[in-house]
């Protein structure tokens, strides 16, 4: 037997001899204690020990022998007490109706046994049997109360374990986001120092083979080392994007990107924020790109931090775009003002739409995306049916993070 058992059989030892004790040192009665009354006690009180597994049965079992022992008229209440304790096991598992049951049936058996057997009842008799169910419904009620106690702690208990578990979840989340924010503002920030380096030293490249001279071994070697560094930085980029977000519908994806350019590179100084457009233009017709800037509405006098940056990053990332994938071509920059929403719209008229190979999606799309999503925006980002590609965003001013 294992522990408990032993324990089990220990405790129902101890109340057959509390019960044999207590009706022994009892005031005499009108039966004397004889062997009949011993087994009566003994085994209400043996009986215990199969109260965990047949509490109901145990249950039964003992308010029968305290039955039989008080109606012959034996000694002592003693066999209530192995009742008390299976009234309490009963109770503890949730059978109050058994309990209830088992205590209306002692009470009216009890009573009608003494009032209607034979010779007079007691003078105490509804005194003396009161007074034993009082015990018995205490011993209900105890048993209900500490259920109810180890229910709540047990809800308490999932309630921290839940509340764990959210922390957790809440922390991995925010750890996510933050590699995607390091990942865009690389993407961002970091690379466009090197798209500038590597579009101006094939300009130079292309205007050396134009002239017939001889192109510099050096400044192959940087254009080729420039390259090579954007497509490093790419790598990084899809480590930190360690679950990446599900590819967008073909016909709204970035067409430009290809496997072996290093693709979503950027142009600008690293600032953030429209303010800076005048300087991020420039920047851009710098590597040959003629561009058209177009402001409809009035600039809010406290636009959103989050919305301006993201407006900023969306026309340096499409401006790049155009500058080192569309081929000869003019890009247009349109930004209107609204009462609740910022729109950009970013156009050129290189060499996609009709007739263009099908788009490939781009680091510098996904980082767009998750930008324009983050304030609670709209992006779509596809070919022109004309010629060229487009680039249009929603941004409401009163940002929502997602």
């Amino acid at each position: 037997m294992n522990r408990q058992a032993w324990r089990d059989v220990g405790l129902a030892v101890a109340v057959a001899l509390v019960a044999v004790a207590s009706a022994a040192t009892a005031p005499a009665a009108r039966t004397p204690l004889d062997a009949r009354g011993i087994a009566f006690l003994v085994a209400a009180g043996l009986v215990l020990v199969a109260r965990r597994r047949f509490p109901r049965l145990v249950l039964l079992a003992a308010a029968a022998c305290l039955l039989a022992y008080l109606l012959l008229g034996y000694p002592g209440v003693g066999p209530a007490v192995p009742v008390l304790i299976a009234i309490y096991g009963t109770v503890r598992i949730g059978e109050r109706r058994t309990a209830v049951a088992t205590i209306a049936t002692i009470l009216i058996g009890g009573v009608a046994g003494e009032v209607f057997g034979n010779g007079a009842p007691p003078p105490d008799v509804f005194q003396r049997w009161f007074l034993l169910i009082g015990w018995m419904v205490a011993a209900a009620v105890l048993a209900e109360v500490t259920r109810a106690r180890l229910a709540y702690l047990e809800q308490v208990e999932q309630r921290a374990e839940e509340a764990e578990r959210t922390r957790e979840e809440t922390a991995r989340r925010r750890a996510d986001e933050e590699r995607l924010r390091i990942a865009r503002e690389l993407h961002d920030s970091l690379t466009h120092s090197i798209s500038i380096i590597k579009v101006q030293a094939g300009v130079a490249v292309h205007l050396a083979h134009k002239r017939g001279d001889a192109v510099p071994e050096a400044l192959i070697a940087i254009q080729d080392a420039s390259g090579d560094a954007m497509r490093e930085l790419r790598n990084t980029l899809e480590v930190l994007r360690s679950d990446p977000p599900a590819p967008p519908p073909a016909s709204a994806t970035e067409y430009r990107a290809t496997p072996a350019d290093g693709n979503g590179t950027t142009i600008g100084n690293g600032a953030s924020g429209l303010q800076h457009l005048d300087r991020l233009v420039e920047g851009a017709r710098l590597t040959g790109l003629p561009v058209t800037v177009r402001i409809a509405g009035r600039r809010p006098p406290q636009l959103p931090e989050a919305v301006d940056g993201t407006a900023y990053r969306i026309v340096q990332e499409a401006l790049t775009n155009v500058s080192r994938h569309a081929g000869p071509a003019t890009a247009t920059v349109c930004i209107e003002y609204g009462p609740d929403c910022l729109t950009l719209r970013i156009e050129d008229d290189g060499r996609a739409g009709r007739g263009a190979p099908p788009p490939v999606p781009g680091v510098g799309l996904t980082g767009m995306r998750e930008r324009v999503t983050s304030v609670g925006g709209t992006l779509t980002a596809a070919p022109r049916p004309d010629g060229g590609f487009s680039v249009h965003a929603q941004l409401p001013l009163a940002t929502v993070r997602t």
